[in-house]
C-alpha cells in the first residue's frame, strides 16, 4: 500500500505542537498508564485506524496510545474549526501519524480530508460526530469488507448510527463510547460544562453575571452547562421537550419555559441538545438587541443560520470569533464561532483531566473489539461494564484516592433473598 501523508497548515509548528501534547500528557495519568501496557502486550497490532476526530493535545495522547499498542493511524478532523494546527502538525512530523487536518477549512477541504483517511484502508474507524462512517457507507462501500469494528465517541454520532443499525444499514459493529458513564457523567458535564463557558468567554470577553443564560437542552451537557453558568452568577433558563429532563431542571432549580418565551428574555444562547433548528427564525425576531447565541452540540445545526442569513440587512465579523447579525429592525444578534461546537471553535475544548477518561474508554474500547470481532454483530454496543468500571478505578488510583471493598458477608448478602426484617 501506498505511503500516505497527510495535509496540516505548517509543519514548522510541529515543536510547539510537541509541547501542548507533552503538557495535555500531564494530566491524563489513566490513558498512560494504559499507553504502557499497550506498549508491553500491543494488542491491536496489525490494526489499521482511520479516526475522524477533534485534532487536540488531548486527542494526540489517544494516537500516541494507540500507536504504542500496534495501531497503524491516520487521523482527520472530525470538524472544520476544531483543529490546533501545532498539534497536527507534531503529529505528523514528530510521529509520523498521517494528520489532514486544518482549523478553518473550508467544506470541500473537510471532506476532501474524511476522504483522505479513507485511503487508508481501514479495518477499524473511530469517530466524532459519524461523517467518516457515513462517507464510508455512502461513498466507499467497496472498503466494508475489511472493517472489523469502530468507535463512536459523540451522542450524535451515536444518535446517527443507531438510526443506521434500526434501518439495517449499518455494516460493522461499532461501540458507543459515548454512552460509558466515565464519558457522559464526566466529559459531558464537567467538560462540556466548563469548556463552553471557557469558549464564550474568550470569545465576546462578556460578564455571565446577573445575565439571563438559556440552556436549551438538560442532558449530561445541559447539567454541566446550567450549573457553571449559574455559579459564575448568571440566571439560567432552561429550555425542554423531555417532560423528565424539565422536571428534573426544575428541582435543581432551574426556571424551565419554551423557547419562545426564553427568547424574549435571554441575553445568552447555548443549545446542547444535538438536533435541528432549536434556535429558529421566531426565536430570532423576539430577541433583544445584543443576544449572544453559541452551540455545544456537535453540528453547526441547532442554530438555524440559513434563516438568520435571511432576516438579517448586514453581516459583519466584529471579533475574531463572534459575528454580528444586524436585524431589518436594527437589532444586533451575535453568534459565536459560526454556530459550530463554542468550546473547540473558540477555546481549546475539555480539560484534560476529563478526556483522560473518555479517550481511555476509547483505547480499552478498541482493544475489546480486537479480542471479540468474530462474535459481534454489525450493531451498536455500549462500553462494557466492566471496562467502565477499570477506567474509574484507574483515575482514583491516578487522583491517590482509595475506596472501600465489599467483605464476603456484604457480598453474599446483597446477591441473596433470604434475609429481611
Amino acid at each position: 500500500m501506498k505511503a500516505i501523508e497527510g495535509d496540516v497548515k505548517d509543519s514548522a509548528l510541529a515543536k510547539e505542537g510537541q509541547g501542548l501534547i507533552d503538557w495535555a500528557a500531564r494530566e491524563m495519568p489513566v490513558l498512560l498508564l494504559i499507553r504502557d501496557r499497550f506498549r508491553q502486550e500491543k494488542p491491536l497490532a496489525g490494526l489499521r485506524v482511520s479516526a475522524c476526530l477533534h485534532v487536540t493535545s488531548e486527542t494526540a495522547n489517544l494516537m500516541l496510545t494507540l500507536k504504542a499498542g500496534g495501531a497503524d493511524i491516520v487521523l482527520c478532523a472530525s470538524n472544520p474549526l476544531s483543529t490546533n494546527d501545532a498539534v497536527a502538525a507534531a503529529l505528523t512530523v514528530e510521529h509520523h501519524i498521517p494528520t489532514f487536518a486544518i482549523k478553518g477549512e473550508d467544506n470541500d477541504t473537510y471532506y476532501s480530508h474524511i476522504a483522505s483517511a479513507l485511503e487508508h484502508r481501514p479495518n477499524f474507524t473511530m469517530d466524532d460526530g459519524a461523517d467518516l462512517v457515513t462517507m464510508l457507507h455512502r461513498e466507499r462501500t467497496d472498503l466494508l469488507g475489511e472493517v472489523t469494528g469502530g468507535t463512536e465517541e459523540t451522542t450524535t454520532g451515536v444518535v446517527r448510527l443507531r438510526a443506521m443499525a434500526a434501518q439495517g444499514v449499518l455494516k460493522y459493529p461499532i461501540v458507543a463510547v459515548n454512552e460509558a458513564l466515565t464519558k457522559h457523567m464526566f466529559d459531558n458535564r464537567y467538560g462540556t460544562g466548563q469548556s463552553t463557558l471557557d469558549g464564550i468567554i474568550r470569545a465576546t470577553n462578556v460578564l455571565l453575571a446577573g445575565k439571563v443564560f438559556v440552556v436549551a437542552g438538560y442532558g449530561w451537557c445541559g447539567r454541566g452547562l446550567a450549573s457553571r453558568a449559574r455559579g459564575m452568577g448568571s440566571q439560567v433558563v432552561v429550555t425542554e421537550v423531555d417532560p423528565l429532563r424539565a422536571l428534573e431542571a426544575v428541582m435543581d432549580g432551574f426556571q424551565v419555559m419554551p423557547m419562545a418565551d426564553a427568547a424574549r428574555v435571554g441575553d445568552i444562547f447555548v443549545t446542547v441538545t444535538g438536533d435541528v433548528n432549536v434556535l429558529d427564525r421566531a426565536h430570532f425576531e423576539s430577541m433583544k438587541d445584543g443576544a449572544i447565541l453559541a452551540n455545544s452540540g456537535h453540528f453547526n445545526s441547532e442554530i438555524n443560520l440559513a434563516a438568520m442569513d435571511d432576516l438579517a440587512s448586514s453581516v459583519r465579523q466584529v471579533r475574531g470569533f463572534v459575528q454580528e447579525y444586524r436585524m431589518g429592525d436594527g437589532r444586533r444578534l451575535h453568534v459565536v464561532g459560526e454556530g459550530r461546537l463554542v468550546n473547540l471553535a473558540a477555546a481549546e475544548g475539555h480539560p484534560a483531566a476529563v478526556m483522560d477518561m473518555s479517550f481511555a474508554n476509547q483505547a480499552v474500547s478498541a482493544e475489546w473489539m480486537a479480542i471479540n470481532q468474530s462474535k459481534l454483530e454489525p450493531r451498536v454496543y455500549d462500553v462494557p461494564a466492566e471496562l467502565d468500571a477499570e477506567v474509574a478505578r484507574l483515575k482514583l488510583e491516578a487522583m491517590h484516592v482509595a475506596i472501600d471493598t465489599l467483605t464476603d458477608e456484604q457480598e453474599k448478602y446483597i446477591h441473596s433473598w433470604e434475609e429481611g426484617t
